[in-house]
């Protein structure tokens, strides 16, 4: 299951029934669990840690050194759970000393040719389109979906069961739950599809709803918004969410 042709470093550790390809490049201070398939020409580098059922496809170069002029050379990891999708010429960058390491879930699809900068931090069930690229020190937590050539900017937090249209430039956060689109990145609604698609209810999806009316559709300004919607809709874990996202955890401000 491992061909002659591939270059694995003897200290490099594979699980079980792994897929190399010829022309693999696989460092050492690597670790890749059971089940994976490495494809031709792609490369797996020092620092990367890799679960189980993983697909690299021809082309990837998964751990690479951070395209960032303040590294220096020190040790950093790139963490990658389970059964994700890593198709062709695909760049995963490892960390840096600001956080140590670069962190991607589970059951992803990382579409040709993007790119996931030094010290991301990628959620489950996340999709990244075509060329889409990915700055460094972004969160984007789980569900979101990224359309083709996304630009995000970095330290940019993306919420979850976000849908980014194609082309899109983000320069600010996006909270959950919602479309953006045009140029720059706009509010264009609710990511009813999306919602409807992983089984939300129509009462939690109404209680989302009214409470984005309120944050882009009713005039007032966000802190007032945040504080109507604490007092008007009832907060279920989503609009929970919501609120925690615009109060704590966005830094550069929601898009507009």
């Amino acid at each position: 299951m491992i061909s002659p042709l591939a270059h694995i470093h003897p200290n490099a550790k594979l699980g079980e029934n792994c897929i190399v390809e010829p022309f693999v490049i696989i460092e050492e201070n690597v670790v890749i669990g059971d089940n994976c398939h490495i494809m031709a020409h792609s490369s797996v580098l020092n620092g990367t840690r890799m679960g189980n059922n993983n697909k690299v496809f021809h082309g990837a170069v998964v751990g690479g050194i951070p395209q960032d002029l303040k590294f220096k050379g020190e040790e950093t990891t790139l963490e990658i759970g389970d059964n994700n999708l890593i198709r062709e010429n695909v760049t995963l960058n490892r960390g840096t000393a600001s956080k140590g390491k670069t962190v991607i879930g589970s059951n992803n699809l990382f579409m040709e040719n993007c790119h996931i900068g030094h010290d991301c931090v990628v959620g489950s069930g996340c999709i990244i389109g075509n060329s889409s690229k990915i700055a460094g020190e972004v969160t984007i937590d789980d569900f979101a979906i990224l359309s083709a050539c996304v630009l995000v900017h970095q330290f940019n937090h993306i919420g979850s069961y976000v849908m980014v249209q194609g082309g899109s430039r983000c320069s600010k956060d996006i909270p959950p739950y919602i479309i953006v689109g045009r140029e720059p990145a706009k509010y264009c609604g609710l990511n009813l599809i999306g919602l409807r698609r992983r089984g939300f209810s129509n009462e939690t999806i109404s209680n989302i709803h009214n409470a984005y009316r309120l944050i882009y559709e009713r005039g007032h300004n966000v802190t007032n918004a945040l504080a109507l919607i604490k007092e008007s809709i009832p907060m279920i874990p989503e609009v929970e969410y919501i609120v925690r996202f615009i109060e704590k955890e966005s830094t550069r401000g929601i898009v507009g």
